[in-house]
């Protein structure tokens, strides 16, 4: 488990200091996928650095798994209950249990793959020959295997990043960091090195932290999600809840941008004829969640309260197992029947938003 308590990071830049991390304190499970979401300048990334204490926080705590209490005032780094100096030793064993991947790989050009994933085991007290069993280990669990002599410049982007996780992984670590790790890739090397971190959370019971300023990496692999504002965690729960449920305005604008039901503000922007509007009608948008989906409620409210539906837009997607979709439709009919109609839904627990009145 990796309980953060009351952290926070302040940098002095140019006669002025920047709050980066604000009093945030997060706990993510063992084995979890935990997102850590923000824009650019959140405090995301220094918070994931004050993690393994690449960045020395200014103050607050930190527990991640069995390395101990951690606690951290004026900038000094305590262990232990009693606080006493953390030791080099000491930190140099908790940075050991958590590996790090980063957006630009941070491979070395002249070292052949082999010799990259073997690089953190250098100085480990491992023999040659259990070094290389190790790293063949590790080219193995990432399929690289073939690759073990080709250098970085021979490699393709997603190639480069598999290396960069089998040598974050060599040292057996319980946590993987991951910044940004998949924003210099192509969509289907994205989607390969989500899969691979999938499988590896499953297999090896990862617990694994991924900072990113994409909602669609947190959908497509996170179980839970904080959101990163000034830094300041303004949001988390559960990634289902956050896509369902969202409730600052950063988080509404994340999740609009990972639907297919954001369309509808375009469309609306350039009056399309699609979401254009009669006398008595109304643009809404549904929601239905795990409660609702699978209902067929769109019938049920047309034949019971006498009111036509034109669907402009819908979606399902599948969210930690559970279906959640939405809808943007025309509805008219009459007045009264409309507003019962849509009382109908609220109460079975379809979401209504009215976005244009005819």
């Amino acid at each position: 488990m990796i309980e953060i308590t009351n952290l926070s990071k302040t940098f002095a830049l140019k006669g002025r200091t920047v709050d980066a991390v604000r009093d945030v304190s997060l706990t993510i499970e063992d084995g979890d996928i935990f997102g850590v979401i923000g824009y650019s300048g959140a405090g995301k990334s220094t918070l994931v650095r004050c993690l393994n204490l690449l960045e020395t926080p200014d103050s607050g705590k930190l527990q991640i798994n069995q390395s101990g209490l951690i606690t951290i005032e004026g900038g000094k780094v305590y262990h232990g209950p009693d606080k006493k100096p953390m030791r080099e030793k000491q930190l140099n064993a908790m940075r050991r249990s958590i590996g790090m991947i980063f957006q630009h790989f941070n491979l070395l050009d002249r070292s052949t793959v082999f010799e990259n994933v073997a690089y953190p085991l250098k100085y480990s007290g491992m023999s040659r020959a259990e070094i290389s069993e190790r790293v063949m280990e590790m080219l193995k669990l990432v399929d690289l295997t073939e690759k073990r002599d080709a250098y970085p410049s021979q490699l393709s982007g997603g190639q480069k990043q598999r290396v960069a996780i089998a040598r974050a992984l060599a040292n057996h670590p319980q946590v993987l960091l991951s910044d940004e790790a998949t924003s210099a890739l192509d969509p289907d090397a994205t989607e390969s090195i989500l899969s691979l971190l999938r499988s590896l959370n499953e297999k090896l019971g990862l617990t694994i932290v991924m900072i990113t300023h994409e909602m669609a990496v947190i959908k497509s692999i996170c179980r839970h999600v904080a959101v990163m504002e000034d830094g300041r965690v303004v949001e988390q729960g559960s990634v289902y809840d956050i896509f369902a449920h969202p409730k600052q305005d950063i988080t509404k604008h994340f999740v609009a941008s990972a639907s297919a039901l954001n369309r509808v503000d375009k469309l609306m922007a350039e009056d399309s004829p699609l979401v254009a509007v009669g006398k008595g009608e109304l643009l809404v948008k549904l929601l239905f969640s795990r409660n609702s989906v699978g209902d067929s409620v769109i019938s049920q409210i047309s034949r019971d309260f006498n009111v036509s539906i034109n669907i402009v837009l819908a979606s399902v997607e599948v969210l930690e197992g559970a279906p959640l979709g939405g809808m943007v439709a025309i509805v008219k009919g009459d007045a009264d029947k409309v507003n019962a109609a849509l009382q109908w839904l609220n109460d079975h627990q379809v979401e209504v938003e009215v976005l244009r009145r005819g």
